[in-house]
């Protein structure tokens, strides 16, 4: 819904002016005509007219916003609750500002004709492609409310899968910081103070142990050329991250964290639960093989993954079926292609894989878990180890000037 500035004249003609919030001008007309009003000038507010909180990263619309709003929806459609009405409804109740926006543009659009499908796949990006093409499967079967109850079981999956994968990361991430603040807390203030009275106590001809030395060497060129280091390590950080989001950097991350141990694991079970789950609701909703598997490739956040089933897709095009197919390909564990066969002998591929994403999903709540749990001593065994060379760094020579006392 927009909001329009309007000036009216009543049966007494006497001017009248004000805000009314409608879908459009015509709408604002007739509902003026209805309350005995004679409308002068009707005409949108301007968007710059808004509060500024507007400025402040309100312009994407969260994950979270994404399945509300289509839970809303399909229960509306499913009670037979028009589409135009439901959507108004909904914008008009949201609190995301961003999806408010969102969903005028969409009304707009199916009020001048177009297909819902079409107006969700206008919105910058709000809508993925694959929520877009299952909804556009669903409106041409006469079945959207049963796709819209699928999308939004597929979209709480995933924001579950997300959320969890973040929490895991949150904790190691800290240690992480902590252990790289401490360090350098260490070298610049600490290690120069402990150096100076370690040389006041022995004089200037003290021989020192390496590991001291070291420590102290390393302390001097960090105090000495701070100015220089610091700069360039969030220089370097922020060099390889844009790298990292170039196709090249991106395939290079993909392959290398399929060969890390423990990392592995979680990477493919995250990426089959993903396929699984996608390919079965675009093959539930409809969507022919080719085209689902294309979308599916898109969507699983995997570029080893997405080159594989993009290979796939050519072959089924050829003539072989999906499951031959990805049996061949070591990426997928072997119950993948087991479940796809029986799907496809018994033309239930879309149930037999959300069996499958059930599986693989609690196996990557499993994997997080584990390695959570693995992290965290590992961590504090390598902040541990830190602390430790410092305090031997500076034990060493202080024992070894004691013992030239005592001599």
């Amino acid at each position: 819904m927009a909001t329009f500035l309007y000036i009216a004249t009543n049966d007494d003609n006497k001017s009248v002016n004000g805000t009314i919030e409608a879908s459009d001008r015509a709408a604002v007309i007739s509902a003026l005509t209805k309350q005995g009003l004679h409308p002068i000038s009707v005409r949108q507010e301007s968007a710059g007219k808004k509060t500024s909180k507007s400025l402040f990263g309100q312009g994407k619309v969260k994950s979270d916003d994404i399945v509300i709003f289509t839970r809303q929806l399909s229960v509306m459609v499913s009670a037979g609750v028009p589409l135009l009405r439901a959507l108004s409804s909904l914008q008009q109740h949201t609190e995301s500002e961003a999806l408010k926006k969102v969903l005028t543009g969409v009304i707009e659009d199916v009020q001048g004709g177009a297909a819902l499908a079409d107006a969700l796949g206008k919105s910058s990006g709000t809508f993925s492609e694959i929520y877009v093409n299952m909804v556009r499967a669903g409106e041409a079967a006469g079945i959207l409310d049963e796709i819209l109850k699928r999308l939004a079981v597929q979209q709480e999956k995933n924001a579950t899968i997300r959320k969890k994968v973040k929490s895991a990361m949150t904790y190691p991430m800290v240690l992480i910081g902590i252990t790289i603040i401490a360090f350098f807390g260490l070298m610049l203030f600490v290690i120069p103070q402990i150096g100076k009275i370690v040389s006041d106590l022995g004089g200037p001809d003290a021989k020192l142990p390496g590991l001291t030395l070291a420590m102290l060497g390393i302390s001097g060129f960090m105090t000495s050329y701070w100015f220089i280091l610091l700069p360039g390590i969030a220089g370097g950080v922020v060099l390889l991250l844009r790298y990292l989001k170039t196709p090249k950097g991106k395939s290079q991350l993909h392959h290398f964290i399929l060969k890390v141990p423990g990392i592995k694991t979680i990477a493919v079970k995250l990426a089959v639960a993903r396929f699984a789950r996608t390919f079965s609701a675009l093959m539930g909703a409809g969507v022919a093989v080719l085209e689902a598997l294309d979308v599916t490739a898109r969507a699983v956040g995997n570029v080893v993954f997405e080159e594989a089933l993009k290979s796939a897709a050519k072959e089924v095009k050829n003539g072989a079926t999906l499951s031959s197919i990805i049996d061949k390909n070591p990426l997928f564990p072997p119950i993948v292609a087991q479940m796809l066969a029986v799907g496809e002998e018994t033309g239930q591929t879309d149930v037999v894989l959300v069996k499958v994403a059930d599986f693989y999903e609690e196996e990557v709540d499993v994997a997080i878990d584990g390695i959570s749990a693995i992290i965290e001593p590992v961590m504090i065994v390598i902040m541990g180890g830190m602390v430790g060379l410092i305090a031997a760094s500076v034990m060493m020579p202080i024992a070894g000037l004691a013992n030239q006392i005592k001599g």
